[in-house]
């Protein structure tokens, strides 16, 4: 594929995903059996690579896949999706990630995930294909790979005047110089309070929790709060915008279709509240659907939708 740049790159996991549909989540030494058992695509990066591309931007993915067929399986349904993978590699002698999950009755899931090639995901692959991030308009992030080899990513953004996008997840403590190259982040309540240290019950919680992240200079702070919608936090002042009301059967890339779709949303030149709430739309049909990449939407679902 010629070098061809993209309004938007992700950098980040892709994983294969074992899914099962319990009544409820195992307890240590019990066997359950499962209603449902499904096998689909996923890793956080790969599945905000398909979200944007259904939602309708020119987006790039930098990630590594196993030398496997389930390797070559993705790199072909990402084109599918309309997504460039000039930056995504089969990684030798490597099986391609893979996440075993648990779905119960409610809607929650369980997941363990092995890294498999997406640890090789290395500070030096990243810089083989910098030119990539310096001639994008946006950069979105997640915490599924080395954390070197995403930090490095939102450096060569930040010196490029990219703008950054950090979906902390999944939730883990993170060094202040790292949360100052980042412009956007978006949280779930669990990673919110992972970084702050503020215990989330109300919305108090959550604006407080907002103020804490911009003090590492963050200007924008969405944290996403489930069927409540989400926590819109700019210059200290936040605002809730309401989630859409749906019958939830899995919550699986919820958060994934969210932010690719909140990306798609900003390139397009849309407010962060109208960006949220086209986004908002998008994770509303992502949860009345089985699985992760199965789940997400196009483009002209979502304006169905709205």
């Amino acid at each position: 594929m010629k070098n061809q740049y993209a309004d938007l790159v992700i950098a980040g996991s892709a994983n294969v995903d074992h899914i099962l549909n319990v009544d409820d989540f195992p307890v240590a030494g019990q066997t359950l059996t499962a209603k449902n058992y499904k096998v689909a695509f996923g890793g956080k990066g790969a599945n905000q690579a398909v979200a944007a591309g259904r939602s309708g931007t020119n987006v790039a993915f930098i990630g590594c896949v196993g030398d496997d067929e389930f390797g070559n399986n993705i790199k072909t349904q990402l084109q599918k999706d309309h997504v460039n993978v000039q930056a995504l590699q089969n990684v030798a002698h490597q099986n391609t990630g893979v996440a075993l999950i648990f779905v119960n009755q409610h809607a929650d899931n369980f997941i363990g995930i092995h890294a498999g090639a997406n640890a090789a995901l290395s500070m030096d692959y990243v810089n083989q294909h910098k030119n990539l991030i310096q001639h994008a308009k946006i950069l979105l992030l997640q915490l599924e790979t080395p954390i070197e080899s995403v930090i490095t990513a939102a450096t060569i953004a930040k010196h490029s005047g990219i703008k950054v996008i950090l979906n902390p997840a999944p939730a883990q403590a993170l060094a202040p110089e790292f949360l100052n190259l980042i412009d956007i982040i978006t949280p779930n309540e669990t990673e919110a309070e992972k970084l702050t240290g503020v215990k989330i019950n109300n919305l108090d919680d959550v604006q407080n929790a907002a103020h804490i992240l911009h003090q590492y200079g963050i200007k924008t702070v969405v944290i996403t709060l489930g069927a409540q919608g989400v926590w819109l936090s700019e210059f200290g002042q936040g605002q809730l915008i309401p989630a859409f009301k749906v019958d939830a059967v899995d919550s699986i890339a919820a958060g994934d279709t969210f932010n690719g779709a909140f990306a798609t949303a900003l390139l397009e030149g849309q407010s962060n509240q109208q960006a949220a709430k086209f986004a908002n739309a998008a994770a509303a049909i992502a949860v009345t659907r089985y699985g992760a990449q199965p789940s997400i939407p196009y483009r002209s679902e979502i304006e169905a939708f709205l």
